[in-house]
């Protein structure tokens, strides 16, 4: 009997210190299990957070994007002109060069031969209009731009017919509305200076913020325009 006592005290010492043994490793696994799952949640949160970032960076390069070209929009240059023998036309190709600007010429219905631009004939067509205001009135073949209002600043150009812009560009200058714009006009002649050819342009207009133009020679250059628009701030 007392051996039996003695085989089953054995038995429950031996089920004791296995169970006082297999207890620590159950707790190592429950801390494995628990840094484990610590570990995954802090990938999680830096994969949200790096997320986030990517898209707040994104966001900001297209608001960049945005406004760079709404700024492009809004400083388009456009340089409009009327030019009898080509003259004008020389000096409003440099300037859009120069500037980026695009171009529009102002072309009549019935264009001007040598003969008209005669203005030492007295009965030429330059002459007759002179002579009569109600024939300056010169129909063009197109008076309105695409995207006008993208626009912000126009130069005008023309040559000098008897002191003041040539007639050609009163149609244009008559239908189209300037507000908003900075409009700087610019002439070529032989000898006649600019004049208040600008002046009178601007009060037929009533409308944008007219800059005192310049006058370039006939036979005008590319650094003679340059060195204008450095003048301006070009």
């Amino acid at each position: 009997m007392k051996k039996h006592i003695a085989w089953l005290l054995g038995m429950i010492l031996v089920f004791c210190l296995a169970a006082c043994t297999s207890s620590p490793a159950g707790n190592t696994s429950t801390a494995e299990n628990v840094s484990a799952n610590s570990s995954a949640g802090e990938e999680s949160s830096i994969a949200e957070e790096s997320s986030a970032t990517e898209e707040s960076s994104a966001a900001t390069e297209s608001s960049v994007e945005e406004t760079s070209s709404e700024t492009a929009a809004e400083d388009r240059v456009l340089v409009v002109f009327f030019s009898a023998t080509g003259n004008t036309e020389a000096a409003a190709q440099y300037i859009a060069e120069l500037t980026g600007g695009d171009l529009f010429e102002l072309e009549p219905v019935e264009p001007y031969t040598d003969a008209d631009l005669d203005w030492t004939d007295s009965g030429s067509r330059v002459v007759y209009e002179h002579e009569n205001p109600e024939e300056q009135a010169v129909e063009l073949e197109a008076t309105t731009v695409d995207d006008w209002d993208s626009y912000s600043t126009v130069y005008i150009g023309y040559p000098i017919w008897w002191g003041q812009a040539a007639w050609p560009v009163n149609a244009f200058i008559e239908v189209n509305d300037f507000t908003g714009k900075t409009v700087i006009p610019f002439c070529t002649s032989s000898s006649s200076g600019l004049g208040q050819s600008g002046e009178l342009l601007a009060e037929m207009a009533g409308t944008g913020d007219w800059q005192e133009g310049v006058r370039f020679s006939s036979n005008v250059s590319e650094e003679d325009v340059q060195s204008w628009l450095e003048s301006l701030g070009e």
